[in-house]
């Protein structure tokens, strides 16, 4: 720094230093008033020795407190709610997503939809296309981005018929994939009468159409007094392939429509018996139905006991017409009640206790054996462990009491952004074991060397307050974690970050997928938030009630996809349909 800019740093720093405590850059050094003081210059005002350390002294009371607040917002800014809970995946990565990260992906989709050019508010004549064309920076496949940027952006149909007129002027034909294109902008935007018009000219020109084509020829027709045509389109694709939930529940729909609940619920039990999950759309025309026919209460409810038996949420709109079905029942007279407050193990409409999140002893050792034989032993046992070492964790476990935690110590000590993640671990250790807990911590033996991370005094004060056990650094630790935890007995829970996605997916079936996940929420301890210098932290609450559709024969309670929230596989909705009878 130049004695020429000294002036200028001590006749505005009363008016700029607010500015740097509100947003400190750097560490005010008290030496720099010895500088002040000796340049001396005519005209301009400096600050005494006493004047800099009044102002240090005010930097720092500043700085202490900014930092407080600092660390006071970190905690707050924490996720409080369970990771289980719908829409925590996505709030979490708007926060850590980066803004280049968010500018990279706009402009990926820019390029993707071809907004290179503006489509034309109104048609264009043939010579106003091929201008357009010949202006374009890239014109090869011009016709098929064209087409796309219509379907991205829900154009005119009028302008997409003048760009197929062009087309069909230049080329003499229109490709099959443009009428495929034209008849999806079609389909969308509800014009029926084009739909007819594309599929008598395809089926003039082509022998036979691939499933996409069937696919919104079926949808346009469902939404028309020609339906019926939809089902031989159906059964065309039954003789090639599986139809997709999506052809089914098109026909369902136009069936319901058109009054025909015979038709309907023949295609439902169809989509059950090939084994695929019905789209929301079919239980919502289902219920819907249920309206005017009261015939149909055990198959409405048994829509309810498969949603129970394969862990499936309504969305909010499939919800509301089961509401309004209940509440329409001939007889006892049902009144349903939305929840509005956080999440609990006593519905706080009706009072009635929900379902219990601990499995029963049979469960528990159904789990117990196939997390052994697919999770731990898997056909890749060794890429996991080694025999030697399986066996001798398996030993270590047997000759301990069960424990009470288990601890997967290298995740849990990551979770810590600044000092030593030896510190983390043993705060969680110590706090565990304050609460009178029989603790088992996991980790890799690379812990137990001297780093700048890892404080040998800090891993010597764990291993005298927790059981230890300490795997080779390749080792993948957490099936040793999962075994010592189901081994310990249902009381056993574990502490890790890690949502085991991998190891559910390992599971046999999707009965016993659904299995690990429960007795997953029910046990698995999350650190909720970390504050360094001194850490602070706390567990997400386990929950005790399972998310699941339940029933008592006088009331039904349903979790239910609540709009605007995207879930995740991993997350349980939050929001309630308490339906209970009068």
């Amino acid at each position: 720094m130049g004695p020429s800019i000294y002036p200028y740093l001590s006749l505005h720093l009363k008016y700029t230093f607010p500015l740097i405590i509100s947003r400190p850059l750097f560490s005010v050094n008290k030496s720099y008033s010895f500088l002040f003081k000796r340049v001396m210059l005519p005209n301009v005002h400096y600050f005494s020795t006493k004047d800099w350390n009044e102002v240090y002294a005010n930097y720092k009371k500043a700085n202490r407190e900014s930092k407080q607040k600092n660390d006071n917002d970190e905690k707050i800014a924490v996720f409080a709610r369970s990771v289980f809970a719908a829409g925590t995946a996505k709030r979490k990565n708007e926060i850590f997503r980066s803004k280049s990260a968010n500018e990279a992906q706009e402009h990926q989709e820019n390029y993707r939809r071809g907004r290179g050019f503006k489509l034309p508010d109104n048609p264009l004549t043939t010579a106003e296309w091929k201008n357009l064309k010949e202006n374009a920076e890239n014109s090869r496949r011009f016709e098929i981005r064209v087409m796309n940027k219509m379907l991205c952006e829900r154009a005119d149909i009028n302008v997409a018929k003048s760009f197929l007129a062009y087309v069909a002027l230049e080329t003499g034909t229109v490709s099959y994939e443009l009428l495929l294109k034209y008849l999806a902008l079609c389909v969308y935007a509800n014009r029926h009468s084009e739909v007819f018009d594309v599929y008598d000219i395809m089926k003039s020109r082509f022998k036979a159409f691939d499933n996409a084509a069937n696919g919104l020829f079926m949808r346009g027709f469902c939404m028309t007094e020609r339906w019926k045509e939809a089902l031989p389109i159906l059964e065309t694709i039954k003789k090639r392939s599986v139809p997709s939930p999506r052809n089914y529940a098109d026909v369902i729909d136009g069936a319901v429509r058109h009054g025909d609940i015979a038709t309907a619920w023949a295609l439902y039990n169809e989509i059950l018996d090939t084994g695929i999950i019905p789209k929301q759309q079919t239980w919502q025309s289902l219920f819907e139905s249920g309206l005017s026919d009261p015939s149909t209460v055990e198959r409405l409810e048994s829509i309810l006991y498969y949603m129970r038996d394969n862990q499936i949420y309504p969305n909010e709109s499939v919800a509301q017409s089961i509401k309004a079905w209940f509440e329409r029942l001939p007889g006892d007279k049902w009144k349903g009640r939305w929840s509005t407050g956080e999440p609990s193990a006593v519905c706080e409409s009706c009072q009635v206790k929900l379902e219990s999140l601990q499995l029963t002893e049979e469960e528990y050792r159904q789990l117990k054996d196939h997390v052994m034989t697919d999770v731990i032993e898997g056909q890749d046992i060794f890429s996991k462990t080694t025999p030697e070492e399986l066996e001798l964790f398996k030993a270590f476990v047997k000759q301990n009491p069960a424990f009470d935690v288990v601890i997967d110590g290298l995740n849990v000590a990551n979770t810590t952004i600044r000092g030593k993640q030896s510190q983390m671990l043993l705060e969680v250790v110590s706090q565990l074991k304050k609460q009178g807990w029989r603790v088992l911590v996991l980790g890799r033996k690379h812990m137990l060397q001297q780093s700048c991370k890892w404080d040998q005094r800090h891993m010597s004060l764990i291993q005298r307050r927790a059981h230890c056990f300490f795997t080779d650094n390749l080792t993948e630790d957490d099936p040793f974690i999962l075994y010592a935890a189901l081994h310990s007995g249902n009381h056993c829970v574990f502490v890790s970050q890690d949502l085991m996605r991998d190891h559910k997916a390992c599971m046999p079936n999707s009965a016993m997928k659904r299995l690990f996940f429960k007795w997953q929420r029910g046990h698995q301890l999350v650190l909720n938030t970390w504050i360094l210098k001194k850490v602070h932290f706390q567990f997400q609450t386990i929950q005790d009630y399972d998310t699941i559709v339940q029933t008592d024969k006088t009331s039904w309670h349903i979790p239910y996809d609540a709009d605007g929230v995207d879930r995740c596989t991993f997350e349980v909705p939050q929001k309630w349909l308490c339906l209970t009878r009068k």
